[in-house]
């Protein structure tokens, strides 16, 4: 009963996704609610619209309406969504600045984590100097959901790029969750997958819907909620680095291209083709070989979670070495390629 449970919210998300999205590329080119090309980041051949995320939102929102019942937790993770979901829509309208979009992702955030929705880590926990109001755990979980908005939001660059990942990282999430039991995560997260499926449908190359920043970052929050709910120290701390390696390719997007502009002293939130993809394009990969290049990451990644996750000690802590020491060394690499300014 619970599997079917999970097959039917994830395929009432998924139709309801594939509904929406033809009525939303009308809408946004009618209103003139579209990307264009600008030669830079956005080589299309024509503008397109960026409504996809509202379009997942609703997906997601309605297949839950039918077959759930909202409990605290639900309903503060729908009104972050709802929130950063609408944040990210006034940022598309291009009348937000970088300080007020980060005031409003701070606002989603709180709304979650006053829904109970944060780091539960018993070590932290015991770290707490007030354990009423557990600064430590809060803070930790803002920096976490604020982490993952923004990289969805960098990863956005490419058709299917930013929602292929969300789907084979939502997968591992899923998978997670049902280990666990956790009836309510699963049900969120195969809503959120039929979401992102329908979606890709027309966001693969060529595009005819972007996330827009309402997506990105809608899908970024939504992931980086689900994955603290879930429990990973099955066998050891060591567990703890599963999400990390899960959520391993947005993380590493962020992580690499901010670090890409510091050195050379370019403002983070600056757009420039600094990204992953782009210099993975700039030495002779395709835009699909370099998109199917981060679903194999996803993938491989989500795989090493699970390892880290499921395995002895030991073994997980060579899991990690090897795999943080690989990414080290392809962010050395990807660092060497020359961009235009």
């Amino acid at each position: 009963m619970f599997n079917l449970k999970l097959i039917l919210v994830f395929f009432i998300s998924f139709a309801f996704s594939l509904y929406f999205m033809p009525q939303f590329i009308e809408a946004g080119k009618k209103f003139g609610l579209v990307a264009r090309p600008d030669g830079k980041l956005r080589f299309q051949k024509e503008p397109v619209p960026y409504m996809g995320g509202l379009a997942i939102y609703l997906a997601f929102l309605l297949a839950l309406v039918f077959i759930f019942e909202f409990n605290a937790q639900v309903l503060g993770l729908l009104l972050g969504g709802t929130i950063i979901l609408l944040v990210g829509l006034i940022d598309d309208f291009g009348v937000m600045t970088p300080w007020m979009k980060l005031f409003g992702q701070i606002i989603a955030v709180i709304a979650l984590i006053k829904s109970g929705i944060h780091l539960e880590i018993q070590f932290i926990l015991n770290l707490e100097p007030i354990p009423e109001f557990p600064i430590i755990s809060y803070s930790l979980s803002a920096f976490w959901l604020l982490s993952l908005m923004n990289a969805f939001n960098f990863l956005d660059i490419e058709d299917g790029l930013a929602g292929g990942v969300a789907f084979f990282s939502g997968l591992g999430l899923l998978a997670v969750a049902v280990i666990n039991n956790y009836t309510v995560i699963s049900a969120l997260t195969s809503a959120l997958l039929g979401g992102c499926l329908g979606f890709l449908f027309y966001n693969f190359q060529p595009a005819k819907i972007y996330l827009g920043d309402s997506g990105s970052m809608f899908l970024g929050l939504m992931l980086g909620a689900l994955a603290m709910i879930g429990s990973y120290t099955i066998k050891h701390r060591l567990g703890l680095f599963a999400p990390l390696l899960i959520l391993g390719v947005p993380l590493f997007e962020i992580s690499f291209t901010s670090f890409a502009r510091l050195i050379q002293k370019k403002p983070i939130m600056q757009g420039s083709p600094d990204h992953i993809a782009k210099r993975l394009q700039k030495i002779g990969l395709s835009l699909k070989k370099t998109v199917i290049f981060h679903y194999l990451m996803t993938i491989i990644l989500t795989a090493l979670g699970f390892g880290v996750m499921l395995s002895n000690f030991n073994t997980a802590l060579i899991i990690l070495i090897i795999t943080f020491t690989g990414i080290t060394i392809l962010g050395l690499i990807l660092l060497k390629v020359r961009m235009e300014k």
